[in-house]
């Protein structure tokens, strides 16, 4: 494309969304923002620089804003607090509300516990919906070490869903009454 002005904005209009997900992953409304027009700024001054396909890219470009912006252990959190404010009624109403509640907190726990590299790895491959060689790109390894932190990541969130603490969120009746009797 002859262009730089027409491919720049078709670059803008097929993934802008997707960069500023991806950054809304990692920090919060008005920094995600931030991170997604310098990602654009940076991407319209090396547009020559910048090969098909663009998420890549500008996925890569993405966090190293993000690493340049970010702050204390809010990226650990992050993903934690966008699981619980993506919750709907719909969810509450398919499930019985105490399942439920008990199954989103140990999800929830799970994931927080994770590092904030294993959360990267999960989240490009899965919320993102980039091909393990294209994530690669972005965290700056081969593809063959990417398949491998995703194997680990995925086998840490496997363990803590396994040793998440189920939680009871309200007595059974035969608790309450054994206390009746004693």
């Amino acid at each position: 494309m002859d262009d730089p002005q027409k491919r720049f904005t078709e670059l803008y209009d097929e993934n802008y969304r997707r960069v500023l997900a991806y950054a809304l992953t990692h920090t919060e409304a008005h920094t995600a923002e931030d991170v997604a027009r310098e990602t654009f700024l940076i991407a319209w001054r090396r547009l020559a620089d910048i090969r098909d396909p663009a998420l890549p890219w500008l996925l890569g470009v993405a966090r190293n804003r993000l690493y340049k912006q970010r702050d204390g252990g809010y990226r650990r959190h992050a993903l934690a607090d966008r699981i619980v404010a993506m919750t709907t009624n719909d969810d509450l109403i398919a499930w019985d509300v105490a399942e439920h509640v008990v199954e989103r907190d140990s999800a929830l726990t799970a994931v927080a516990g994770l590092s904030e590299r294993d959360l990267e790895v999960l989240t490009l491959v899965t919320w993102h919906d980039l091909t393990p060689r294209d994530a690669a790109k972005i965290v700056g390894c081969s593809t063959g070490a990417f398949f491998v932190r995703l194997h680990r990541a995925r086998r840490r969130l496997a363990k803590a869903l396994d040793n998440a603490p189920a939680r009871r969120v309200r007595p059974s009746v035969t608790n309450v009454t054994e206390r009746a009797t004693e």
